[in-house]
């Protein structure tokens, strides 16, 4: 099993991530809305301000404060930290 760093030492396994969106999106904030009401959201950005929205294949939304397309390059083993 691998975990993708989501920011701030977080971490979420590879393998049950669905998707990963930008939060700005009217449908990204409809899902996470739907998601706080049924208990599935998982906040981890540390009080930052979420940038993005995974899903996993158990339908919980996870938030993180890393872009998407940050995510994709520690995701693809391309880090530039």
């Amino acid at each position: 099993m691998t975990f993708l760093n989501i920011g701030y030492s977080n971490m979420v396994a590879s393998e049950h991530i669905v998707a990963v969106i930008g939060s700005d999106s009217a449908p990204a904030k409809r899902l996470v809305g739907e998601a706080k009401e049924s208990g599935r959201v998982i906040d981890a950005t540390c009080g930052k301000r979420t940038q993005s929205v995974i899903v996993t294949d158990s339908d919980h939304v996870i938030l993180s404060a890393l872009a998407p397309d940050a995510l994709y390059r520690r995701a693809s083993g391309a880090e530039d930290e």
